[in-house]
């Protein structure tokens, strides 16, 4: 119907090839269209049992019933959906054979391919595994590449054992979720956990995180569609939802406890947000200082609140440089942003202040402050800003530094920081492409292993840091640098 050749499901009921729910949904149109009911005939036994209800994935040969809206896992007493799935596997196996000999000689001939660089003379593989686009996925892949390359979060994930079924016939078996199963085994942990596992290993071009997004769709209904969504909202309902997940536990224990970071921080170290700590806020956790001036009777209030990132303004000044010429003039670092985050502001009308001592809302002046750097500083440019009809998006370019970004001016108590406790490196920067939020195009550049890639879904490309110090920035992740050994003593 739209020659699509993405994400091709097969009716098994009529064999009619269609496009996917993460495409165009013509798979779903064609269980719709079988729907209708025929008018003025009574319908026969035969014809309520054709309904062309059940569809297979003719990539992942996963099995779907749009009539129960979920995916199935049982066969028929013959066996007849495993024979579908050889015939399938045994029609690609024999389309791609010549296609892979092609390829083979391709590659020998080739010198430099997008899966192999040459370092210090030799010719080496490139490990990066990119992610396939599900349908406007790429606010999620964008996200899941910048954060399977931030180490310690990494690590900690990769580290976990597999969630397995604990009961009856299955005990002991691995299980692949799905959402027949219930909400209590939807593990989001786990399907991000094979995820992260996928990346990184140089076996496949690209992978499908098709699990994972069928969890993002039972947990997070935002998210549900195929309309292109904000990365940076999506990254916060992630960390929130592993947040919690990993503080219930699974197979009885907790995670929290188990958590590995936790053995190096002090109780009073870590930074809770909702309940006891995670690998999440261990890594991405901070505690800001509000604190707000009545200007009336000058009281001053005091309360510190927890954050996984910062939503940094694009000051007005800079936010109309479109034109060549323009862009000429004084260019907007991120040091300005943080400084506009950070410096004492005079709250307008709307935001009056409810002053305990006047007993009454007083205009007032607000300031922040960083009480606690985080291990990891995620840093978002507020880029979209909703006018009086649509939302608009802030197109300035912002300079920001690859190396040693140093928070201490921003700290409350700087004299307490270490030496290099607050100068961190950047290792992550997501881009959105385009001119709008629900449109547009999200990529990701990473650092790994002391060199920049570029993440666009399936495509991976290495690339350098000039190219990236070029990109016009949506979200940052600045990890702190350690500080060397014996630097405390000079």
């Amino acid at each position: 119907v739209c020659r699509s050749n993405k994400s091709p499901w097969v009716c098994l009921t009529c064999s009619s090839v269609h496009c996917g729910r993460y495409v165009n949904g013509h798979a779903k149109k064609h269980y719709e269209d079988a729907q209708i009911p025929m008018t003025n005939h009574k319908k026969t036994e035969k014809q309520e049992k054709v309904q062309h209800t059940v569809c297979m994935d003719c990539s992942s040969y996963s099995t779907y019933c749009y009539r129960c809206d979920d995916f199935v896992v049982n066969d028929t007493k013959l066996g007849l959906v495993q024979k579908v799935r050889e015939h399938l596997q045994n029609l690609e196996n024999s389309a791609f054979t010549s296609d892979r000999h092609r390829k083979r000689k391709l590659l020998e001939n080739s010198s430099l391919t997008s899966k192999l660089l040459k370092v210090n003379g030799s010719t080496t593989a490139l490990c990066a595994t990119g992610l396939r686009n599900l349908g406007n996925t790429c606010f999620m892949n964008a996200i899941l590449q910048s954060l399977s390359n931030i180490q310690q979060f990494c690590c900690y994930f990769k580290e976990l054992p597999a969630v397995e079924l604990r009961n009856g016939k299955t005990a002991g078996r691995r299980t692949y979720h799905t959402r027949s199963q219930g909400d209590n085994n939807v593990s989001l942990v786990e399907e991000f956990r094979k995820t992260l596992c996928a990346l990184w290993q140089g076996s496949q071009t690209a992978f499908s995180p098709e699990s994972l997004f069928y969890v993002v769709w039972k947990i997070m209904p935002n998210f549900r569609g195929y309309q292109q969504q904000d990365a940076h909202e999506f990254m916060r309902y992630l960390l929130d939802h592993l947040h919690l997940e990993l503080q219930g536990g699974f197979n009885g224990v907790s995670r929290s406890v188990i958590l590995q970071e936790g053995s190096n921080l002090s109780a009073s170290n870590k930074c809770c947000i909702n309940g006891a700590s995670t690998v999440v806020t261990a890594i991405f956790g901070g505690i800001l200082q509000n604190e707000v001036n009545c200007l009336i009777c000058g009281t001053e209030s005091r309360k510190f609140d927890p954050f996984l990132d910062l939503s940094l303004d694009i000051p007005s000044q800079f936010r109309n440089k479109r034109t060549k010429t323009q862009e000429n003039g004084p260019a907007c670092t991120l040091r300005d942003c943080l400084r506009s985050f950070t410096d004492l502001e005079e709250l307008d009308e709307t935001e009056l202040y409810m002053c305990h001592k006047c007993k009454k809302k007083q205009k007032s002046t607000k300031k922040f402050w960083i009480q606690k750097l985080p291990k990891v500083l995620c840093l978002h440019l507020k880029r979209f800003h909703w006018t009086a009809y649509l939302r608009n998006k802030v197109d300035t370019y912002v300079e920001f530094p690859l190396r040693g970004l140093d928070m201490k001016c921003y700290l409350l108590e700087p004299e307490n920081s270490g030496p290099e406790s607050c100068l961190y490196d950047l290792v992550a920067v997501v881009v959105h492409h385009g001119s709008g939020v629900g449109s547009g195009h999200y990529t990701a550049y990473a650092a790994h292993e002391g060199r920049w890639f570029h993440f666009n879904d399936s495509t991976v490309t290495l690339t350098d840091e000039e190219t990236v110090g070029k990109a016009k920035a949506y979200i940052l992740f600045y990890v702190e640098r350690q500080a060397k050994p014996g630097a405390e003593k000079l």
